[in-house]
């Protein structure tokens, strides 16, 4: 069995954008990453070091994507995927980035997923 373990609504302010006014300030990114891990020891344990730390992999989040300077939503998503799934024990990562436009009226959604569900 392959159990998942969820970050939603990190909000991460970035650098993000095609055109230069976008490259000019600062904008929030909303990530929601579902992570297949095994939780059966952590849960057996109750010990911290048995679980999948997701205030690390938060801050990992974090900082690849500040770091990133990034011009489209899909490579924010993809290099966070990547870092998760090689940094982290974990088989799987589904990565959705939300980059609201609220000059727009709406918000633009990019979603991926890597790696495989089965251990």
């Amino acid at each position: 069995m392959t159990d998942t373990v969820s970050i939603r609504g990190l909000r991460v302010p970035a650098i993000i954008g095609v055109y230069d006014t976008e490259r000019e300030t600062e904008q929030t990114l909303v990530f929601s990453v579902d992570m297949a891990a095994d939780a059966a020891k952590a849960a057996a344990s109750d010990d911290l070091a048995d679980a999948l730390d997701y205030s690390a992999i938060a801050a990992a989040i974090t900082a690849v994507v500040r770091d990133g300077k990034f011009q489209l939503v899909e490579t924010a998503a993809e290099r966070v995927a990547g870092h998760v799934l090689a940094g982290y024990p974990v088989s799987w990562v589904r990565v959705e980035v939300v980059k609201p436009l609220p000059g727009e009226g709406y918000a633009a959604a990019v979603t991926v997923e890597r790696g495989s569900r089965r251990p």
